[in-house]
């Protein structure tokens, strides 16, 4: 008997899922017709993140119309670093892109990361900050805009004073990745809340990847968001860990290495540390 086995996608799309409520049915609309016109080539794996609002079993019922939908469910929610890590992991795509669920970054820009991850680059990010980026909204919502991007420019600016990433826009919610530059990156992260942007962009470029900025249309229909105040003292909690943990891997990397050598003698070993100045033993007679 012959076993037949199907070659991996292209491309992986990963969105994780905690209890999106109405926004759910009007992306499973979009996500189909996506999958009818371009689904050659394409996997979906929705994350489902310990949802509790019945959500769960609309998302099964989709997989089960859709051969090339997955759904990843956990038992209890972990955050969406967790969910998108697992998320990344669990595909099997030449090329594997993550954004949300609410779709805030339709198809034609998903295909923009897809299209230039095809060309050839490791780690691509969206940036709103990108000089061709562009922001629609209502009249309506100016004002409040006006305030979330005096919100982001104060992120940053704590950003960049915290960790070595030049980028100006680390939080918007559409990124892609090889499956080298996954499988060499994502196990490494441990920030589980929404500040694991920053930890992928960070360590990513410590990995050597170079992250390629691409411009973004955003449409902005409501106020609906996930960043309250404990969310922000979560992420910058998240940062201020993640730069102590950098700072001990220098401080690491660094430190001379203890080292050992033996004479006819005795055998002889000398340590140090940086911070203690080290005694010279004396050989016996």
């Amino acid at each position: 008997m012959v076993k037949v086995t199907t070659p991996p996608p292209d491309f992986s799309l990963v969105l994780p899922v905690y209890n999106p409520g109405q926004v759910l049915e009007s992306s499973l609309s979009q996500l189909a017709g996506f999958l009818s016109h371009e689904g050659r080539g394409w996997e979906v794996l929705l994350v489902n993140d310990g949802s509790f609002d019945g959500s769960s079993a609309r998302m099964d019922d989709f997989a089960l119309q859709h051969p090339m939908v997955r759904v990843l469910h956990l038992q209890t929610n972990q955050g969406k670093g967790k969910a998108v890590r697992l998320g990344l992991l669990a595909a099997t795509g030449r090329f594997r892109i993550f954004t949300d669920i609410d779709l805030a970054y339709d198809f034609d820009q998903i295909l923009r990361v897809a299209e230039a991850l095809r060309r050839g680059h490791p780690m691509v990010i969206a940036s709103r900050t990108h000089p061709r980026s562009q922001l629609k909204h209502t009249p309506q919502l100016k004002r409040y805009l006006k305030w979330r991007e005096l919100q982001g420019r104060v992120f940053i600016w704590i950003v960049h004073r915290l960790l070595p990433i030049p980028h100006t826009d680390t939080q918007a919610g559409l990124k892609g990745m090889s499956a080298r530059a996954v499988l060499d990156v994502v196990p490494r992260l441990q920030c589980n809340g929404f500040a694991f942007d920053c930890e992928l962009l960070f360590l990513g470029q410590q990995r050597g990847w170079p992250i390629l900025e691409v411009p973004v249309c955003v449409q902005w229909t409501s106020r609906a968001t996930t960043t309250h105040w404990r969310t922000t003292l979560g992420m910058l909690a998240d940062l201020w860990a993640m730069r102590r943990r950098w700072l001990r891997e220098e401080e690491a990397a660094h430190r001379p290495r203890a080292i050992s050598y033996s004479t006819d003698a005795e055998e002889l070993r000398m340590s140090w540390h940086p911070a203690f100045p080290t005694k010279k033993r004396r050989m016996a007679s």
